[in-house]
């Protein structure tokens, strides 16, 4: 049966080819696997690959047969809100990199969740449109996502008990402290006196606390280009 559904590219491999096999949370069906056919083919009219670089916003018409099929397939698609600067820009690009390793872990429910759809969409729209102070976006996202998987959290106090129970080598000084403060209860483009080491402490915090609530998160592999970048 044939479905219309917006989706936010993830990721995608190598399939047969000229193939590729596609993971896409969707706003109808959750977190989704798609096989993508011809996209890699050099006689291919359309640059369709492109559509399936992190973070891309799609709408699609796409084919589910039962809710058992593990994989489907796309009838079409075409990219809703094309970038104006993410993919040009090496530090945008590189928290786009990390959001979608993160997402691409974490989201694993296949059922329809709007708000979380909302949620993400409207970050890539904001990274993608920001013009400054976005240096912390990847550690707000990590805040705001938390509450969607269910482990929200609440207060500073509650963040640190945790993460001190659970044995993080670290505690936070009254500037990262209160950072991380604004970051529970502010909106994105917060400029916050943040020098890099802090900022990398917040996030190395914050995917540690991840780790607490999903033990199969496994190794982040986008953190060691992101503690290059954000210098």
């Amino acid at each position: 049966m044939l479905h219309k559904t917006r989706g936010v590219a993830l990721s995608y491999i190598r399939y047969r080819e000229s193939s590729i096999i596609a993971k896409i949370y969707t706003e109808a069906f959750g977190i989704q696997t798609y096989i993508v056919n011809g996209v890699r083919s050099s006689k291919s009219r359309t640059n369709r690959i492109a559509l399936f670089q992190p973070l891309t916003l799609l709408d699609m018409v796409v084919y589910h047969k039962n809710k058992e099929d593990t994989m489907h397939r796309i009838s079409e698609m075409k990219c809703y809100q094309p970038f104006q600067s993410l993919p040009y820009d090496v530090v945008k690009s590189s928290l786009a990199l990390f959001v979608t390793e993160m997402l691409g872990k974490t989201l694993k429910e296949e059922e329809s969740n709007p708000l979380l759809f909302q949620f993400i969409e409207e970050s890539v729209v904001y990274l993608d449109e920001a013009e400054g102070s976005f240096e912390n976006f990847h550690i707000h996202f990590l805040v705001q996502l938390a509450s969607f998987l269910g482990f929200g959290i609440e207060t500073v106090e509650d963040l640190e008990s945790e993460l001190k129970n659970n044995h993080f080598p670290h505690m936070p000084d009254p500037v990262e402290k209160s950072a991380t403060m604004q970051l529970l209860i502010g909106n994105y483009g917060l400029n916050m006196p943040l020098d890099r080491k802090r900022r990398i402490l917040i996030l190395e915090k914050l995917v540690f606390f991840y780790k607490i609530h999903m033990e199969s998160l496994g190794e982040i592999k986008s953190l060691e280009v992101l503690r290059e970048v954000l210098k």
